[in-house]
């Protein structure tokens, strides 16, 4: 056969390229056309960290949760000191006692919705942003594995739900230390709690509270990855968390309650008695994290079997 009859060989794929799992194994063709190519490496979570802390959605947050303090600030320098109802002394009434004060009654007007905005979002809107985007396919052609994608992204999202939990009560505490002086933490059962110590249960607090938004976190991840509508996962995992809180009011489902979510979410002012009570937060966190695992085991499996187109 000459030369000019002879079939021409067929191309092979272009280097880098395969699978859109990026789960080549590392002795096959993809190790043989990039010999450096280590699967663990990839999607760095520093360079995944610049990418959301750049987007416009985080600086917006970030900008809303510093505000609250000051919006309080104003409220009540317009409406005097705040009262409760009747002859009850709740932690609303002690708002005003010092900085501590202040910003513990800035994380009980936020624990039951405005903090639950943050872990949606950043949670929520990782992956379906990327596939709303059309930039999912490619950056698992990378080839960035699916389960390394994933773990970046959550890790992520964990991280600035933190930090968005954190940044609340450290502007409460410093706005309301000018505002009002430092102090001890006034109780409103009687008694208060040194300066030291007030930071350290404040700190329990925000500890509880993060570990209890997992659930929306866990909501928030698996939509992200079922749906390409970033609206989608971050308002379903809000109207999931709004549903759980409306069924908790629900009295006639008796013990059933325990098992919502939203029933332990103000465990946490047992943090703040003079003798703290740990019971229901620890059944708190348990059931968070419980449903967490079961939701973030789901976004993974199905994620594995998703056929990404976008």
């Amino acid at each position: 056969m000459s030369p000019l009859t002879e079939p021409a060989a067929r191309p092979g794929p272009p280097a880098g390229t395969g699978p859109t799992d990026g789960t080549a194994a590392a002795s096959g063709p993809l190790a043989e056309a990039a010999p450096r190519y280590r699967p663990g490496r990839t999607l760095p979570l520093r360079v995944e960290l610049v990418r959301q802390l750049g987007r416009r959605r985080t600086l917006i947050m970030g900008a809303i949760l510093a505000a609250l303090p000051f919006v309080l600030l104003v409220a009540f320098a317009i409406g005097g000191e705040p009262d409760g109802p009747g002859d009850r002394v709740t932690l609303m009434d002690t708002a005003t006692a010092s900085g501590a004060n202040f910003a513990a009654v800035s994380l009980f007007v936020s624990a039951g919705f405005l903090l639950v905005i943050p872990v949606a979002l950043f949670c929520g809107d990782t992956v379906a942003s990327e596939a709303n985007w059309s930039s999912l396919r490619y950056l698992l052609a990378a080839p960035v594995p699916r389960a390394r994608l994933l773990v970046s992204k959550l890790a992520v999202g964990l991280g600035l739900s933190l930090a968005a939990m954190v940044l609340l009560p450290l502007v409460a505490l410093a706005v309301g230390t000018v505002a009002y002086g430092w102090g001890p933490l006034e109780l409103p059962t009687g008694g208060s709690l040194d300066p030291g110590t007030a930071a350290g249960r404040l700190a329990v607090v925000v500890a509880y509270l993060f570990v209890s938004q997992w659930v929306t976190a866990g909501l928030a991840f698996w939509l992200s990855t079922r749906t390409d509508a970033p609206l989608g996962a971050v308002g379903g995992a809000v109207g999931l968390t709004i549903a759980g809180n409306v069924l908790d009011a629900v009295t006639a489902l008796g013990h059933w309650r325990e098992f919502l979510p939203a029933h332990w979410q103000f465990a946490w002012a047992d943090a703040v008695q003079p003798r703290p009570e740990w019971s229901g937060m620890i059944q708190g966190a348990a059931l968070s994290l419980t449903y967490a695992l079961v939701l973030f085991a789901l976004a993974f499996r199905g994620f594995a079997r998703k056929d990404v187109v976008s």
